[in-house]
């Protein structure tokens, strides 16, 4: 009898254990989503990067389309070309979340590379970005990059969850710095800790394992399946992120404007007229030429922020304006058909942007 239910046991296990050996195998021969691995985060190390000097696979869905390689340099940030500090060209950072990562995107098409590329050998252009950053987390890196690298000139790109996913109320995915309440009551940042598992570090050597987390998103698809049934209904996202103007929502996200131009300006210490901000514009509604009301979420946010630069004398470039003008152009859109970041052509339509603005020209002219 023991003998009997021990070949079943086994019986069972090779059936289950054989398709996922087989799928494993096959696999390591397609451009399975390798992930970018985040690197040890605390006291001794405050500033999230990822594990450097190594390539990657950036691909996306069950049938792994879009498909990209490309590096992370020198010092943890996804960028073809090594930074050096004792490099003394003038230099132009440009500082984002996935939007400035673009792992999906070849580097020679992101706007750092083309800008980079027309800049030539006489300048430089770094880049400083990670995925689900929010402007709390811009700060940190804007901060590392002028004390450590000391450009001319910052560009920081704000997308549509940048504002309530910077308060620790919203957020606390470990790696990066949120927004708090202070004992004074005024917000300040606050770093969660992040240490690689050893359990990360052994999925990250299967093939399988990656597929189902990066490819496949299973993480992703369990939240909104969880929020659609908490909800009882499919949450409405708008440039990135819930349309929801609930009031306390929209009240703390306008908390984090003052906080993070104020923190900005002082951890940089660099004047407001070296810094510029690349607000995105609302997608998809510009392709309807539907205006930005105040019945948008980030519509809200990014005309109370866009404000707030202008009076501190930072420069803003409105990609709404921007986009719309290079769609009634051509009618080309700028995101991939799935995804909503920027493609060749929006990175391309950006750093045209950035190339016209007044910083640049001040910076690059000569």
């Amino acid at each position: 009898m023991l003998r009997r239910f021990a070949l079943a046991s086994i019986t069972v296990a090779i059936g289950f254990a054989a398709p996922l050996l087989l799928a494993e195998l096959v696999l390591q021969f397609l451009p399975v989503g390798t992930g970018l691995h985040v690197q040890t985060v605390d006291a001794e190390q405050p500033v999230a990067k990822f594990e450097p000097n190594r390539d990657f696979v950036y691909s996306r869905g069950w049938n792994l389309r879009g498909v990209n390689r490309g590096h992370v340099n020198n010092d943890g940030f996804v960028n073809d070309q090594d930074y050096s500090v004792t490099d003394t060209r003038p230099l132009f950072a440009i500082v984002g979340d996935s939007f400035v990562e673009a792992a999906m995107v070849p580097f020679a098409n992101t706007m750092q590379g083309r800008l980079g590329a027309e800049l030539g050998e006489a300048s430089r252009v770094y880049s400083f970005g990670g995925s689900g950053a929010p402007l709390s987390q811009y700060i940190v890196w804007a901060a590392y990059a002028a004390q450590k690298y000391h450009p001319a000139g910052i560009a920081i790109v704000v997308v549509g969850n940048d504002f309530d996913e910077s308060l620790l109320k919203y957020k606390n995915v470990p790696a990066h710095h949120y927004f708090a309440e202070g004992p004074d009551g005024k917000l300040e940042l606050r770093r969660v800790d992040y240490h690689p598992s050893w359990a990360r570090a052994l999925l990250s050597r299967s093939a399988l394992a990656r597929y189902v987390i990066h490819d496949l998103q299973s993480t992703v698809l369990l939240l909104r399946v969880e929020g659609w049934l908490s909800d009882g209904y499919e949450v409405r996202f708008v440039a990135n992120t819930s349309n929801s103007v609930e009031p306390v929502r929209v009240a703390d996200s306008l908390r984090v404007i003052p906080a993070f131009l104020d923190e900005l300006l002082r951890r940089t210490a660099m004047p407001p007229d070296r810094l510029m901000l690349v607000v995105d514009g609302v997608r998809p509604e510009l392709y309807a030429g539907e205006t930005v009301g105040t019945d948008s979420y980030f519509g809200i946010m990014r005309a109370e922020l866009m404000a707030a630069a202008r009076r501190l004398g930072i420069e803003v470039i409105d990609m709404q304006t921007v986009f719309a003008a290079a769609y009634r152009k051509d009618g080309r859109r700028f995101e991939f058909p799935d995804d909503a970041h920027w493609d060749s052509h929006g990175h391309e339509v950006a750093a045209s942007a950035i190339r016209g603005s007044a910083l640049f020209h001040k910076l690059f002219d000569h």
